[in-house]
């Protein structure tokens, strides 16, 4: 009997491979070997479904930016391992399913969209601020600006009006929006770069 964790992910991955509006709830009964009523059992409408999904996600994304945290002292290298995982969740969430998030299911969508923002106030912030105070990056640096350009509206630069990510590759596309743009910042107080850019 498949139990609620992997009736979740199973849907998440389906969800975002085929889109959340296309893939039915009959085809993911049918992939899992199961009854649509014994999804409902678990999940009262896809809407909750899919929300739960996201959010299993976004669990997941926090737990290894915990890591990332805990497992290095310096601020920028911190930013730049935090945002290399964010690209590589971005590329795993497919323009599809983040379009079918924001027309279908706006509570998810506006979940996303809070937890973006408090995600930028809480975890990156705090480190640019560290690595200004450290006077790593020159005194010029706009955190808000920085974090409103290549965090809050990354998808839009990556995927509209095409996937660069497709068609650069994830790491290209990593170097010239973010390394790139961040060395121009960094002050020669910063003894790592080589560390941060090779």
């Amino acid at each position: 009997m498949i139990d609620k964790q992997e009736l979740l992910e199973c849907s998440i991955t389906n969800f975002i491979k085929f889109g959340s509006k296309r893939f039915s709830m009959n085809e993911l009964a049918s992939k899992l070997g199961i009854s649509k009523k014994t999804i409902y059992k678990h999940f009262k409408t896809k809407d909750e479904l899919v929300a739960k999904g996201v959010r299993l996600l976004t669990d997941k994304y926090l737990h290894e930016v915990d890591k990332i945290k805990k497992n290095n002292e310096d601020p920028l290298l911190k930013i730049i391992l935090i945002k290399k995982t964010s690209f590589q969740y971005l590329n795993y969430f497919k323009p599809s399913f983040l379009y079918g998030i924001k027309k279908y299911y706006r509570n998810t969508d506006d979940f996303l969209k809070d937890f973006k923002v408090s995600f930028i106030e809480n975890d990156l912030k705090p480190l640019f601020e560290e690595a200004i105070e450290k006077k790593y990056l020159r005194n010029n640096f706009n955190t808000d600006l920085f974090c409103d350009l290549f965090f809050t509206k990354i998808q839009y630069l990556v995927f509209e009006p095409k996937n660069l990510i497709e068609i650069y590759g994830e790491d290209v596309v990593f170097e010239h929006l973010i390394l790139n743009n961040l060395r121009g910042f960094i002050t020669s107080n910063y003894n790592d770069t080589n560390k941060l850019f090779s």
